[in-house]
């Protein structure tokens, strides 16, 4: 078992390669997202995520459908959300495909709840905006409670009540898919995930650290607070960007076309001081590696490592080339490096197989009347 996971996330844009002027079709992009998970098992990794959009120019409106369909074509690979809206989906629409897509996957299933970061997508499926947190919190109540309890009645504000409700199928082995709460600047996700001793996400791609380190500590601390274990022993993922190259000056030669276009921060700030300030590295493997391990002491020891290589526009064969550089060169070394020193009580990053031995030793040490009742 890996004491952290390593792995790559996509939010599945369809853009123009800057360098050819080239657009590929919504086919080929969504061939290249399993191609590219398919790879991602093959050098080794843990995790493929893939984001949820409802708008061009993305193209990964069905989560579980692509997951299903990877989950058939993969052994190992823990098959995850970057994010799911938890705000615009029905709870138990949410409850009912990811325990479906966990049988499918013999347990290989986890996800990330999120807002989303496009605010038309709330009119579009009947909500308001103005309600995001709100919309959060309740929605994922009545979906924790949706997979663990088998009879569920319950009203709120935002759906119309249940009576009597039994969520099919029910989750693999009695034990839910792991939960982590994305967000990049709310502090009532983090508090929300601390509540539940559920997984804290930092998707730190866009912002200074500083920003994140105050929402992570806040997480740890309340996850303390709520009686889930030690500040260390929350369990924390975060994002991060790459772009490889033996030659670092041959690195940013080749990214600096697809930087400056990229529909989300292109045209903005320059590369240099992008890759001053935020996580992305564009270089050689050591560079990479020793960009990471510094998120340990900015974040302390965390469990989940998410990279982005598949955007702006990257043609399918050069993301297969950083993925067998990543899988080859950095992956093995960061996991060595991250290893050590690593104290023993942080846990390791979870599994379902883990999960479920500790529901069964739970259920063991349990008072044998609460047992019964």
């Amino acid at each position: 078992m890996n004491a952290m996971q390593f792995g790559i996330f996509t939010v599945g844009d369809v853009t123009p390669d800057p360098t050819t002027g080239r657009t590929p079709t919504e086919h080929e992009r969504i061939k290249a997202m399993v191609a590219i998970a398919q790879k991602a098992e093959e050098v080794g990794l843990d995790v493929f995520a893939t984001g949820e959009h409802h708008n061009p120019p993305f193209v990964p409106s069905s989560p579980t459908t692509m997951l299903g369909y990877i989950a058939a074509r993969t052994e190992r690979l823990i098959l995850s959300t970057s994010t799911t809206l938890i705000t615009t989906n029905d709870p138990v629409k949410i409850a009912e495909d990811y325990a479906m897509l966990q049988h499918l996957a013999d347990g290989r299933v986890d996800l990330m709840m999120g807002r989303g970061n496009t605010g038309p997508v709330y009119p579009w499926f009947g909500k308001d905006i103005r309600q995001g947190i709100p919309l959060a919190v309740e929605n994922y109540a009545l979906l924790h409670e949706l997979w663990r309890k088998e009879v569920v009645n319950w009203e709120g504000k935002f759906r119309t009540p249940l009576q009597s409700f039994t969520s099919t199928p029910r989750p693999l082995d009695g034990v839910p898919p792991f939960v982590w709460h994305g967000s990049i600047r709310s502090p009532e996700i983090a508090e929300q995930a601390a509540y539940y001793g559920d997984g804290f996400f930092a998707n730190n791609i866009f912002w200074p650290k500083d920003h994140f380190r105050k929402l992570i500590n806040l997480y740890r601390e309340r996850y303390a607070h709520y009686g889930h274990g030690t500040p260390d022993q929350a369990m924390v993922g975060l994002g991060g960007q790459l772009f490889l190259h033996k030659n670092s000056q041959e690195a940013v030669r080749r990214f600096r076309p697809y930087f400056d276009n990229a529909p989300v921060y292109g045209h903005g700030p320059s590369l240099e001081d992008f890759t001053s300030q935020t996580p992305l590295t564009v270089g050689s493997p050591q560079e990479a590696i020793e960009k990471t391990l510094t998120f340990r002491e900015s974040f302390g020891d965390y469990q989940r490592q998410l990279f982005l290589m598949d955007h702006a526009g990257l043609p399918l064969k050069t993301v297969l080339e950083q993925l067998d550089i990543l899988g080859e060169e950095v992956v093995p070394v960061l996991r060595a490096e991250f290893a050590k020193n690593r104290p023993a009580n942080v846990p390791d990053a979870p599994t379902h197989a883990a999960r479920v031995a500790q529901a069964l030793a739970d259920s063991d040490s349990a008072p044998k009347e609460a047992n019964a009742s």
